[in-house]
């Protein structure tokens, strides 16, 4: 109940902060909340089945990419451009899955790696219909119909609320599979996966599950990213957007919930607010990430966790 409770609690404040918050600081929470999802389904990949992956930029483009080239090429309204992105987002995790059976420890790592690559130089192959760097900048998506309504998602408080609503679903579904069985096996595999396997459990389907599980979640966010900020660009298959969620959720704790939000919130205003100061906010980042990790090797909803409150999930 603590744990439910302080979840829902999140949400809530969440929720109020629309309505106190600065339009600049509205807009950057939106932002960071999209982020966060992308965040949440490292965090179950990496923070709870122990798999270290370098390839979630590949589901974060795959969601995006799909919703884009509905709207830009095809006309799609949101509604329909955003199931496309998310079909997306799930193929290309059932894909990568079969592969990524074969592999494990290192070699898993450096597997995910090389298919992200792949999946950024086909973004940069096929630019007759990515655009490729330049990517696609989607000036008229069509507002969406709620009752009757017409709702724009240039709207800062639709951005917002849609944000949240994704957010709060994400963080439901993965506070659901880490209390289930098949979130104590995927714990089980982190901690020990020969002994997990000696008990009867197929490993294999489970590690399966989690990276189709957290591949799409990740294209989720890309899918949201493309239709709230108007863009999809091969940037986004970019090793940048592999080490992102990998930062933020080191940061915010790995195999907590609350990890994933925390860490990308701290990161996103760190670099922001650095990069007013000066040119190479990259070393202020690199400091500060130097001062956490020996003060916080758990992360900050970890160390809260292991001090504080043992019930968190």
């Amino acid at each position: 109940m603590k744990a439910a409770g302080l979840h829902a609690g999140l949400v809530l404040v969440l929720f109020t902060l629309q309505f106190v918050l600065p339009e600049y600081h509205h807009a950057n929470m939106a932002r960071i909340m999209v982020y966060a999802i992308l965040a949440i389904g490292y965090n179950i990949l990496f923070g709870y089945t122990g798999l270290l992956s370098l390839g979630h930029a590949m589901f974060f483009a795959a969601g995006a990419y799909g919703a884009g080239i509905a709207v830009y090429w095809f006309g799609a309204g949101p509604g329909a451009a955003f199931v496309i992105g998310l079909l997306s987002a799930v193929a290309m995790s059932l894909a990568a899955g079969l592969i990524l059976l074969r592999v494990s420890g290192v070699a898993f790592l450096i597997v995910t790696l090389m298919l992200a690559q792949a999946a950024y130089l086909s973004t940069l192959y096929f630019n007759t219909v990515t655009l490729g760097d330049q990517g696609m900048v989607l000036s008229k998506i069509a507002p969406i119909d709620l009752f009757g309504t017409a709702l724009s998602l240039a709207e800062p408080s639709v951005k917002y609320n849609i944000a949240l609503a994704a957010f709060a679903a994400a963080l439901l579904v993965t506070y659901w599979l880490v209390r289930s069985p098949i979130g104590r096996v995927f714990v089980a595999i982190r901690e020990n996966e020969p002994r997990t396997r000696m008990l009867g459990y197929n490993t294999y389907l489970y590690r399966f599950l989690a990276i189709v599980v957290s591949g799409s979640i990740a294209g989720l966010s890309g899918t949201l990213y493309c239709l709230l900020f108007s863009y999809a660009g091969s940037s986004f298959a970019s090793l940048q957007y592999s080490t992102l969620p990998l930062l933020w959720t080191l940061t915010g704790g790995a195999g907590t919930l609350i990890g994933p939000l925390l860490g990308t919130g701290l990161m996103f205003y760190l670099v922001d607010i650095s990069s007013g100061f000066t040119s190479s906010y990259l070393i202020v980042v690199g400091i500060a990430l130097v001062i956490l990790t020996l003060w916080f090797p758990k992360g900050i909803a970890g160390a809260l966790r292991r001090r504080f409150a043992e019930w968190l999930p």
